[in-house]
């Protein structure tokens, strides 16, 4: 079945999370995403919080840029993470946007090298491994976790949306996120990128778990506030982008991105959505009945 959940837009002010967090718990949200866009709310912070405050759903985050944080710190935090609430962190990384990363004097001359040697440390250190390595960006000297995480070494995710990037993640992650500007074809292209990866890592065998974000509007002022958001991303001439509508038009392309190879798909509110509790109600108890039928 196909997994179903919604974002936290850090558009919203941190304190207005708390209650969105306990109406997805109550209605029976799948999955909750966060984001940790520069310069609003921490990913690791807001993931911890929106934890404690629930009792079931699942919390994302979608994507911590890695070259804000040394791999050791990311390792002890996603590991804390999941022994507090084992079986309920999602956790991402990516290259970041790199107008931000500049903005920070964080800036790599290779994110992909950088994203490569932080996803190769990252999951050996959540495997309870000691690592040793002089990479070019991550260098470790006999590190490892006090504190690993307990059962099954928990997944890697990796954002995605280039080519070379898709085919390292299929390489060295768990899993891939796709943006909200990835129309059905595009998460085709996507699963054979990192197929490329996959087999080319020795990894076909494993399963690789690909989670795309819908960009989503109801209500009657939908269509507009859909239209106007991907014209301001320079995006208003892709088709098949987005949807608005009711839960049925929303259902509908949902299954089209799951028919293209998602396994889950993740409503992505207008940055303007204004009922955030209410999108998250419409999407656990209007849409996840039409896509699980």
């Amino acid at each position: 079945m196909t997994g179903l959940g919604a974002v936290f837009r850090p558009q919203l002010a941190p304190e207005r999370l708390r209650e969105v967090v306990e109406v997805a718990d109550g209605a029976g949200l799948e999955e909750l995403w966060l984001w940790e866009d520069c310069f609003r709310e921490g990913g690791i912070s807001t993931a911890a919080a929106a934890l404690a405050w629930s009792e079931r759903v699942k919390v994302g985050v979608g994507l911590l840029p890695v070259p804000l944080r040394n791999v050791a710190v990311t390792a002890m935090e996603v590991a804390a993470l999941h022994r507090m609430f084992p079986g309920r962190p999602v956790v991402g990384v990516g290259h970041g946007v790199q107008d931000w990363m500049a903005q920070v004097g964080a800036r790599p001359e290779s994110p992909l090298t950088l994203l490569r040697e932080h996803l190769v440390a990252l999951r050996a250190l959540l495997a309870g491994e000691r690592v040793t390595t002089h990479g070019r960006y991550v260098r470790l000297d006999d590190v490892a976790l006090d504190w690993p995480p307990t059962g099954p070494v928990p997944p890697v995710l990796a954002g995605a949306t280039g080519p070379r990037t898709l085919r390292l993640s299929g390489e060295a992650a768990d899993g891939t996120v796709l943006t909200a500007s990835t129309t059905a074809d595009g998460v085709r292209t996507a699963r054979r990128l990192i197929d490329e990866g996959r087999e080319s890592a020795g990894r076909g065998a494993e399963a690789h778990h690909v989670v795309v974000y819908l960009l989503t509007a109801t209500g009657t002022d939908g269509p507009a506030r859909l239209r106007a958001e991907l014209e301001a991303e320079g995006l208003g001439a892709v088709p098949d982008l987005g949807v608005a509508g009711d839960a049925g038009a929303v259902a509908k392309a949902v299954q089209r991105l799951a028919e293209a190879g998602a396994d889950t798909v993740i409503l992505q509110p207008t940055g303007d959505e204004p009922d955030p509790e209410g999108f998250v109600r419409f999407t656990a108890e209007r849409v996840r009945p039409l896509v699980a039928g």
